[in-house]
């Protein structure tokens, strides 16, 4: 994997209003790779999803892409760097068929119609359920399908990095398993990958390198394989306490 961060952040910090979440911030995520963060509710995880993609302020601190400083940027802007945010609960136009909330994904693109048609048809070969239900509402789909909706609106960004917050979340074990094979492959395809994930094992097993947060800071760092085998993450994170 190339060693180029598609994103980095120095000391950043930010939170909502005068309530201060993170506090200083240092995280990479390189090219080609999928990147963890893992840790409890309330850890500021979501905060830093939303900081990134533009959402809530940046109080101070770096937030660097491919040389740009995008620590002032809006949402566009940021969207434009090729940053997309796929969010907690999906958040799909309910009352829109899976292809519209599909091609909502592609709105800031200036690509032709047939670039655009070849992402879909990327999207639905990857996501075969949605090809089976396009013209069918977003709010009727279950769980596993909507989030298959929403990554697949955010591949239609045509995306450098995706950022994915909450991939399991209330969905079976089988979905789960289907969601992180298309991660996979897209991953092997060249697509650089931010997950937050409260299934500990399964974002660890799933990313190149993973970061801990814990009120509001970046308290560990490793790649996947050594934070799974690190005894303090067991016992925090899996409940099993190595002796």
């Amino acid at each position: 994997m190339a060693d180029t961060p598609v994103i980095e952040l120095q000391g950043l910090r930010a939170g909502y209003g005068e309530v201060q979440v993170l506090w200083g911030i240092d995280l990479a995520v390189r090219s080609g790779e999928i990147t963890a963060l893992i840790g409890s509710n309330g850890a500021g995880k979501t905060t830093l999803m939303r900081a990134l993609s533009g959402l809530i302020p940046i109080q101070s601190g770096s937030y660097r892409s491919d040389g740009a400083d995008l620590s002032d940027a809006t949402p566009a802007e940021i969207l434009s760097h090729g940053i997309v945010h796929v969010p907690e609960g999906r958040r799909l136009f309910g009352a829109m068929s899976i292809e519209d909330n599909l091609l909502m994904g592609a709105y800031l693109r200036t690509a032709g119609r047939a670039e655009i048609s070849r992402d879909m048809d990327r999207v639905y070969a990857t996501f075969p359920k949605l090809l089976e239900r396009r013209n069918q509402a977003a709010a009727t789909l279950s769980g596993g399908e909507q989030q298959m909706c929403a990554i697949g609106r955010g591949l239609m960004s045509a995306p450098k990095l995706l950022m994915i917050d909450e991939l399991s979340l209330g969905l079976s074990p089988l979905l789960v398993e289907q969601l992180v094979a298309a991660l996979r492959a897209l991953n092997a395809e060249g697509m650089s990958i931010l997950l937050v994930e409260q299934d500990v094992t399964t974002a660890l097993d799933l990313c190149h390198a993973a970061y801990v947060m814990d009120m509001g800071r970046i308290v560990r760092s490793g790649s996947g394989a050594e934070l799974l085998a690190d005894p303090i993450i067991r016992d925090a994170y899996l409940g099993v306490l190595e002796e």
